[in-house]
């Protein structure tokens, strides 16, 4: 083998001895090898090509890996994680060097734009069947609007690319947030009539009109118009292709993805991984990264952990039931399902909590976990799929938007609605707007905990934008201390890039 290997490279050297004077023989392209300009001919490239812009979505730096993190901020999360920069980075100790979270976003979010561009620009010119052109274009539509909804409210301010770029020199403008939300809202709105309300089993992850209109609720959520917002979550809910699953456990399991309640999720599989973590290639694993780092130690790398005032949320203060002579609270069942602790009676991986000798005083992220269906520890192929929108949030969302209009008497059976499932009683009595308020937030930390929703929600509710905000997220979480007020909220533009394009502008504190 070793003497092949000389004769090939003497061969090699020869050719380029006697042909070097020809400068250009070398330079060829590859005539069968696909190019944007020579893909986009068929119905079948159309569909190949959307199936590319989801594709993105499953990229290390998005929801795979780095998404995770970016939304784990709050103050629902801490790590104590011996990989000292991902530790900083929750702590809000963010280089504009960090390549392990902001760098590859930037990176990942933008190469799945392209993709996008792409598809918008060359699918309208294909002779095809028209309703699926029209639905394969909205769909790339979707997909853009979500990867600019996460740069949004990661970085703020950034490059708006809306064509494909004609010269690899090309520049686009970088725009703020508000104009960032408005090609969100001009890109969902021109889906959202293209989309069907449901597909066939065999395709079912794509986008559907209620996907659009949710993230589209959520753009005018964030903004705080609370009227647009309501008004897209009332179609979403009364049109029937959403329901709340029995079992809340049912929504963070493989065995029961893309349900009755899945607005939108990532779509991942557990195949093999095959050249390398978070590769985007044919040949690459679709799998979900997230199990092998949110969870116990020993089981997973255990690096992004709940904070202990979540878990003590659990015990529902509105619920009293008398044993004899002593009154109990009742124990959120929604508890266990997303926490290990030491008061869990489940077994995680074949062992029990103390079993496992894990610190009594610690506690770990539970969804999206194996540990139900496996007794060996987590690894790089977990084929859970990521739910991005549940109907519960939806739920959630139309109330907190009707308490914001006054509207309280409307806005509790949606929260009931929601605690229902788990067969809590129903909160009753006659609430002002920020009592109701107060309710859905407490109801939210406890529905959607570990999900990454909440980092929008702190968001939302202006906690980031004054010092007395940021000082109740603090009694929570210590980590803010580290908060820089009209800073930390937004991470910084990647210094790489900023080399690169020089008109680029670093975001306020970095």
């Amino acid at each position: 083998m070793k003497t092949n290997k000389i004769a090939t490279f003497l061969l090699a050297g020869s050719l380029f001895l006697t042909t070097a004077c020809e400068k250009d023989l070398l330079d060829q392209e590859n005539p069968n090898a696909p190019t944007k300009d020579n893909f986009w001919q068929n119905q079948d490239d159309a569909v190949k090509g959307v199936f590319s812009c989801y594709s993105g979505l499953q990229q290390y730096a998005c929801y795979n890996h780095s998404w995770q993190f970016m939304a784990h901020r709050s103050d629902e999360s801490f790590s104590q994680s011996p990989f000292v920069a991902l530790a900083d980075f929750t702590r809000f100790i963010q280089p504009d060097v960090d390549f392990f979270i902001s760098s590859f976003a930037w990176n990942d979010y933008y190469r799945t734009v392209y993709r996008t561009n792409q598809a918008i620009a060359r699918i309208p010119g294909i002779t095809m069947d028209e309703t699926l052109k029209k639905r394969l274009v909205a769909e790339a539509l979707f997909v853009r609007a979500l990867s600019y909804f996460d740069l949004a409210y990661f970085f703020g301010n950034v490059p708006l690319i809306l064509e494909e770029p004609n010269d690899v020199n090309a520049r686009a403008p970088q725009v703020g947030q508000a104009e960032v939300e408005a090609q969100i809202i001009a890109d969902l709105q021109a889906a959202i009539p293209d989309l069907p309300l449901s597909y066939s089993d065999s395709e079912k992850g794509r986008a559907t009109k209620g996907s659009a209109q949710a993230l589209l609720a959520k753009v005018h959520m964030q903004r705080r118009e609370w009227t647009a917002a309501s008004a897209l979550f009332t179609q979403i809910i009364s049109s029937g292709q959403y329901n709340l699953v029995p079992n809340y456990l049912d929504n963070f399991t493989e065995a029961n993805e893309n349900n009755p309640e899945s607005v939108f999720e990532v779509q991942f599989t557990s195949s093999v991984l095959e050249v390398g973590q978070g590769q985007d290639n044919g040949s690459a694993s679709e799998s979900y990264d997230r199990p092998n780092f949110f969870g116990p130690p020993g089981a997973t790398f255990a690096d992004v952990q709940p904070r202990r005032w979540l878990l003590d949320a659990y015990t529902d203060s509105t619920v009293t039931f008398a044993t004899g002579s002593t009154t109990k609270h009742l124990i959120d069942p929604r508890r266990d399902i997303s926490i290990v602790h030491a008061g869990n009676p489940d077994r995680f991986y074949g062992k029990t909590f103390s079993e496992w000798a894990w610190n009594p005083n610690q506690q770990y992220w539970r969804k999206y976990l194996n540990d139900r269906t496996r007794t060996t520890p987590e690894d790089f192929s977990s084929g859970i799929n990521f739910r991005i929108i549940r109907f519960a949030d939806v739920l959630l969302m139309q109330a907190e938007a009707l308490a914001q209009l006054n509207q309280t008497g409307a806005a509790l059976p949606l929260v009931n609605r929601v605690r229902s499932r788990v067969n809590l009683a129903p909160i009753t009595g006659t609430f002002t707007r920020e009592a109701m308020l107060q309710v859905i937030y407490r109801e939210r930390a406890k529905e959607l905990a570990g999900e990454g929703t909440r980092w929008f929600d702190i968001l939302r509710w202006g906690l980031m934008d004054n010092q007395a905000g940021i000082d109740e997220l603090k009694s929570r979480d210590p980590d803010f201390t580290n908060f820089r007020l009209n800073a930390s909220k937004l991470l910084p533009i990647p210094r790489r890039d900023l080399g690169i394009d020089p008109n680029l502008k670093q975001n306020v504190g970095y």
